[in-house]
């Protein structure tokens, strides 16, 4: 998809703060941290939410969480939260499934 800004990041077309490449998962820093440790991990292969990609293949689905508690461990960090949003009305506002790892600060209860 030519118009998906994490697919254009994953073909190298727009620059990123690489912390995490495999074959199938890239994860890098957030341009806007709401946290220290702020990455966003993706799968190189377009899906548009969790949901279509744990239907459509769940084992990478299970890549992208092993691949965010690397980064957690990476940075440091023994807890942090994942944050993965399916829909506009979620807060979904890049249409390619990717998972926010946030940590390093006390982040609150939801709900």
């Amino acid at each position: 998809m030519t118009d998906c800004l994490f697919c254009r990041i994953v073909q190298g077309e727009l620059p990123a703060t690489v912390v995490l490449d495999t074959d199938r998962v890239l994860a890098f820093r957030d341009i806007s941290p709401q946290a220290p440790t702020h990455v966003v991990v993706v799968p190189k292969t377009h899906y548009d939410n969790a949901v279509e990609l744990a239907a459509a293949d769940p084992a990478l689905m299970g890549e992208l969480v092993a691949a965010a508690g690397q980064v957690a461990e990476t940075d440091g960090r023994d807890s942090v939260r994942l944050v993965t949003n399916v829909g506009a009305e979620a807060g979904q506002t890049v249409f390619h499934v990717h998972l926010h790892v946030l940590g390093g600060r006390a982040l609150g209860r939801l709900g």
